[in-house]
């Protein structure tokens, strides 16, 4: 198996950042809080992308560093690509102003 670098912070995140690039049918081992997952990834997945870790059902939020960054609009398998085209931003864009 392979060792590509990931950045995965909390075991109750959903998903784990590339810290390089990661082909598609690879291996990857994620560990935070002394747990450890293996996860095959399903799509290439660039550095800086995120990749499930886990399956995220339609509709559940999707967790990065322990927070929630948005939810996910269709089912998402672990090992496929977490991006715009699968994710609702919760966070909000941080240019509006709030009353």
């Amino acid at each position: 198996m392979s060792e590509y670098k990931t950045l995965y912070l909390n075991e109750k995140d959903s998903v784990a950042v590339a810290l390089s690039d990661i082909p598609a049918e690879a291996e990857v081992i994620v560990k935070a809080e002394g747990i450890e997952k293996t996860v095959r990834i399903l799509e290439p997945i660039r550095f800086g992308h995120k990749f499930a870790v886990r399956a995220i059902p339609q509709g559940d939020d999707i967790i990065k560093y322990g927070e929630v960054i948005g939810a996910a609009v269709v089912p998402i398998d672990a090992g496929e690509h977490v991006h715009v085209h699968n994710l609702e931003g919760k966070r909000g864009r941080g240019d509006k102003v709030v009353q």
